[in-house]
């Protein structure tokens, strides 16, 4: 008789042990020659060492299959604790287009062609620029790439940053530190990646740094490598800040820029460092320029057509 514990981080235990521990008592039913007990993060096993060794196996399975899907069923359990456990996962995870399962196992794919070619030229490029109207999707699918990328261990850690304009304008005026006064200003890209990663992970992700998200004015003096990096509302970068992100890029980063030209907050709209970006470093390969339209809005459907119209009002004056 041996005892071991096996301890798993980074997920609610509910997840794992259910409601009034029913996905537990599954579990249990599977390996009636151990004893098992768990409490909190931790799985305290006893018995044979090829029994635990079997039990600890099909464990670190089931952690898996929730680190990917963000999802574990009573019938997902009864699945992996099978033999073919493994092509089980392979099985669920081939569905067509799914970039990452977010929260609840939701999946997040890619809608329209332009999404799509944003996905695909990832591959092949570090550096993209994305520019196109609201709701596009070209922030959303960007910080999927991150999340995806840290999942299969291609970076260690994601850095989402976008320009505080307003912040910088009105910053004295709010109440609070300095991360409360840009928290606001932050939010956006905080929502998504709460729509992508379970609440508790997140957390720890952050607190280790693993998940960096800061006013762009914290990149200047960094070097950004091994690392997953998305810069949002990149029109409201100055020339001289693009410069200066751009140039923070290590060797084994990947750099996605989003941005609307039409939403340039800057005083001089001729400074906005994105749309010089776009003229100088069209032609370098390695880089690749995107331009989303009105048919990648994927939010209510007025949205697109509210567009529409300031666009025609502009063209008209």
């Amino acid at each position: 008789m041996i005892e071991k514990i096996i301890c798993f981080k980074g997920i609610d235990p509910l997840h794992i042990y259910g409601v009034n521990n029913s996905k537990l008592e599954k579990i249990k039913k599977n390996f009636p020659k151990i004893r098992i007990i768990a409490r909190g993060n931790e799985i305290k096993v006893i018995g044979e060492e090829v029994e635990i060794n079997k039990f600890e196996e099909k464990i670190y399975l089931l952690i898996d299959y929730y680190h990917k899907f963000n999802s574990l069923s009573e019938n997902d359990i009864e699945e992996l604790l099978l033999k073919n456990g493994r092509e089980y996962i392979e099985l669920n995870g081939s569905v067509d287009d799914v970039l990452i399962f977010g929260k609840n196992g939701k999946p997040i794919k890619a809608i329209t062609p332009h999404q799509r070619k944003l996905i695909e030229v990832c591959k092949t490029n570090d550096l993209l620029i994305t520019f196109g109207p609201a709701g596009s999707g070209k922030t959303y699918i960007a910080i999927a790439l991150a999340v995806r990328a840290l999942r299969n261990k291609e970076v260690k850690r994601i850095i989402i940053t976008r320009p505080a304009v307003e912040a910088g304008e009105h910053l004295g005026f709010l109440p609070g530190d300095l991360k409360e006064k840009l928290d606001p200003y932050l939010q956006p890209l905080y929502d998504a990646l709460h729509d992508m990663i379970p609440s508790k992970k997140l957390k720890d992700y952050m607190e280790e740094g693993t998940i960096q998200i800061a006013p762009l004015a914290f990149m200047r003096g960094r070097t950004l490598d091994n690392a997953f990096v998305v810069l949002d509302e990149a029109q409201n970068t100055t020339v001289s800040q693009l410069k200066m992100f751009l140039t923070r890029m290590g060797k084994t980063a990947k750099f996605i820029l989003t941005g609307d030209i039409t939403q340039i907050d800057l005083t001089d709209k001729q400074n906005s460092g994105l749309v010089q970006a776009m003229k100088i470093l069209k032609n370098i390969k390695g880089i690749s320029i995107i331009q989303f339209d009105v048919h990648d809005i994927i939010r209510h459907k007025l949205v697109k057509h509210i567009v529409e119209a300031y666009e025609k009002s502009t063209n008209n004056e």
